[in-house]
């Protein structure tokens, strides 16, 4: 005998199982069944909860995760269109250091290349130095040891 009924609403979703709402029924049930059942239909009912909420948050996010991933393709499109005319700055460097200064064709595009090179291994160092100062989220690590703690120890006499 369980205090649960499953509830059938006709969206094509699997049953979830329903919480008594009213007086008479929750003290029909109380009545009927022993701490340990109700200690059972209570973790249970608690369960659906969670899991009820869990669905309901994956879905909504699921809806935006679509939507940003369908913007963030023109920013990538973007970004490559981007990629490729760099090619073209970097030769116009190379050809205007040649004629500026005289310099050769190779010494020209040796310099941009040693330019380019350059803020390569600036902009990675920067970027090694932004990484490296990621730590783990202490306090969320710490609020989830003491509510685990506290489910835990919830039973001993308190």
């Amino acid at each position: 005998m369980t205090s649960a009924r499953e509830n059938t609403n006709g969206s094509g979703l699997p049953p979830v199982p329903s919480i008594p709402l009213t007086a008479e029924s929750a003290a029909k049930i109380a009545e009927e069944t022993s701490i340990g059942g109700l200690v059972r239909d209570a973790t249970a009912h608690l369960s659906t909860l969670v899991r009820a909420e869990v669905e309901l948050a994956k879905s909504e996010i699921a809806g935006e995760v679509k939507k940003g991933l369908k913007g963030s393709v023109f920013f990538v499109l973007a970004l490559t269109v981007l990629a490729f005319a760099m090619f073209f700055l970097f030769m116009a460097l190379g050809f205007g250091l040649n004629d500026l200064f005289g310099l050769g064709l190779g010494w020209s595009f040796l310099i941009t290349f040693g330019v380019m090179l350059f803020t390569a291994v600036a902009f990675g160092f920067l970027g090694y130095r932004k990484v490296r100062k990621i730590k783990a989220p202490k306090r969320t690590i710490e609020s989830a040891k003491d509510t685990v703690a506290a489910l835990r120890n919830r039973g001993d006499g308190s």
